[in-house]
């Protein structure tokens, strides 16, 4: 159990909790939500006795074992199945005891050692390095052979193998691919202690929490229920409050409007001082305001001939080491395609291909002449210059000696005002993103590589990716560990894997139960049973999916066509001009009428 009463907690002369509050009862999973810089891993520091309340206490259940990733390595010589056997100090204690016990000590020993299942602790700690993406082979190196990322891991995996009453975990995605990430949820799902889960990602939110503590001005909020569930409630009591606020104001309107009339006369005095007791009484009605919602867009592309890229035959690598082979694709001007495989598969080698980034070793490729590009990795972040501002460096970039222009595009993608003349140095992981957005998309290109674009991003920024990139016209490629993203984004999957890359013959949760080998055999005997007509059926199901998916973007699209046409009329007073819109508007409504009719054919075929 954790009880948190009523404690304040500051940073330097920042207040992040004022007289907060949250019961916490044992084998609760709960998510940890709130904006960047709100205090989510301040709480972490102090639960876990790093870090003092001003005021108020903390009571945790004396006997529970806390575990929480650690970032530092004692040791870099040691090999990686050692390291994370370490985690757990009784074991490794009780081993060395073996050593010099007596022979009346050695059977009390051994009876703890079955107790905490002692025999079976390399077989569990394999299962998780395996499943966090380490091959059997890694688990005799040291860890100095590892770059951060890996390293990053392997903490991870020693923090759930630490036996644990409660698990403290800050945004253990961020260094995992789609598939690491997919094991990780399980893993969780199935962990028996209390989970405190700091994320941003929506799709482990969900699968996981069954209550949501939302960091709400300096205080901590406890919903029941997943993500998703605390969105709803949240929303509908932001509406409620509006209504109430709405309500109280005419109150008080009224009771004034008696006041002003009717102080001053004798026989209504009593009453009119009644109402003003009743105005001085009337709290004003506390509304959820929530920051300014970030908006990202990305500028459109011109209309190319298909296809903007294709490959026959195509090998790549580097040097002499071959990566991927066999490459036979095209890709279209509105393809939505999502890149699946584990890292080191060659997921960011092809992507590099694609973006002109890499040549092939053998076979053709064909590229539309006007093709142009853009290109995100998180890794250009440690590339961006440092004593410089958003400003000089897209100034630089574009070429452009307009600081106006410069401005609105940085402005497109949430770097406004102060954030434009910071120097990128000071900027947080998130802002860096932007400014990759928005580096990557000056010249409009016709075709977006997102690798791992959300890692830094909140829930706001990802959801404003999300319509940016639906909004925008030109094919996408998407590399991520976001089920959510892949899930709104994506039309097409592509596996990686083995050297090859194919089209993914079903969906996210096929794949999911691949990777959990989830009746994995049954699974591919079922396929080979399968009739040439369930196939089809299949197929056809895949390609309807993909058609309702582009009609909800040509109709988002043709929504803000027909609201800057409604705009325009305000402005006009020329007969002519207006008769003109008119038309315009007219043609837009019959364009939306025709893909809504379209839409709807589709979906009750499907």
């Amino acid at each position: 159990m954790i009880d948190i009463n009523d404690i304040t907690v500051r940073i330097g002369a920042k207040v992040l909790l004022q007289n907060a509050t949250a019961h916490i009862s044992d084998g609760q999973k709960l998510g940890i939500v709130g904006a960047n810089g709100c205090g989510k891993s301040t709480l972490f520091k102090v639960l876990k006795n790093e870090l003092d309340t001003e005021t108020g206490s903390l009571f945790i259940t004396p006997a529970h074992k806390i575990a929480f990733v650690e970032q530092e390595f004692a040791d870099f010589n040691v090999k990686l199945i050692d390291f994370v056997l370490n985690k757990d100090t009784e074991r490794k204690e009780l081993l060395e005891q073996l050593e010099t016990a007596s022979d009346m000590e050695l059977s009390n020993i051994y009876e703890r050692l079955n107790m905490i299942e002692a025999s079976s602790a390399e077989a569990r700690a394999s299962a998780i390095l395996n499943g966090l993406g380490f091959s059997n082979s890694d688990l005799q190196k040291p860890i100095k052979e590892f770059s951060g990322g890996w390293q990053m891991r392997m903490a991870l995996a020693a923090t759930l193998f630490q036996p644990s009453d409660i698990l403290l975990l800050d945004e253990p995605t961020n260094h995992l691919d789609l598939e690491a990430s997919i094991w990780l949820e399980s893993h969780l799902q199935k962990y028996a202690g209390t989970l405190l889960l700091i994320s941003h990602d929506r799709h482990i939110l969900n699968a996981i929490c069954n209550y949501i503590i939302h960091f709400d001005n300096q205080k901590l909020v406890t919903y029941s229920g997943d993500y998703d569930t605390f969105k709803r409630t949240r929303d509908m009591q932001k509406i409620l409050l509006q209504k109430q606020a709405v309500k109280q104001e005419k109150k008080k309107e009224h009771l004034q409007s008696f006041v002003d009339r009717f102080r001053y006369k004798a026989s209504k005095a009593k009453q009119a001082q009644s109402r003003i007791k009743m105005l001085e009484k009337m709290d004003d009605v506390a509304l959820i305001e929530d920051n300014a919602a970030t908006r990202f867009s990305f500028p459109n592309p011109l209309e190319l001939a298909p296809p903007l890229i294709s490959v026959e035959d195509g090998v790549i690598g580097y040097g002499e080491k071959v990566v991927l082979r066999n490459l036979n694709f095209s890709i279209g001007e509105e393809d939505r395609i999502a890149l699946l495989g584990a890292n080191g598969n060659g997921k960011s080698t092809l992507a590099k291909l694609i973006a002109d980034r890499l040549k092939l070793m053998e076979g053709k490729i064909h590229r539309n002449n006007k093709l142009k590009v853009g290109y995100f990795a998180q890794h250009q972040a440690e590339e961006l210059p440092l004593d410089q501002t958003p400003t000089e460096f897209m100034s630089r970039l574009m070429n452009e000696n307009s600081e106006s222009k410069v401005r609105s595009h940085l402005a497109s993608f949430g770097l406004e005002k102060e954030k434009a003349l910071t120097m990128i140095e000071k900027l947080s992981g998130g802002e860096k993103a932007k400014l990759l957005f928005a580096a990557m998309s000056y010249e409009a290109p016709a075709l977006l590589i997102l690798d791992e674009p959300n890692n830094h991003l909140d829930m706001d920024a990802r959801d404003a990716l999300v319509t940016a990139v639906n909004n925008y016209t030109g094919a996408v490629i998407l590399i991520t560990h976001d089920l959510h993203l892949i899930e709104l984004i994506a039309d097409d999957l592509w596996l990686i894997k083995d050297g090859r890359c194919k089209a993914f013959d079903g969906d996210l949760q096929d794949y999911r139960n691949i990777l959990l080998n989830t009746d994995s055999d049954k699974k591919q005997n079922t396929k080979k049973e399968k009739t040439e007509k369930k196939k089809i059926d299949y197929n056809e199901a895949k390609l309807i999916t993909s058609q309702i998916k582009r009609l909800e973007r040509e109709l988002d699209k043709l929504h803000l066509k027909k609201e800057e046409i409604e705009l325009k009329f305000a402005d006009l007073s020329d007969a002519q001009e207006i008769v003109s819109l008119q038309k315009d508007l007219a043609y837009v409504q019959n364009q939306m009428n025709e893909v809504e009719q379209e839409w709807l054919n589709l979906s009750e075929k499907l």
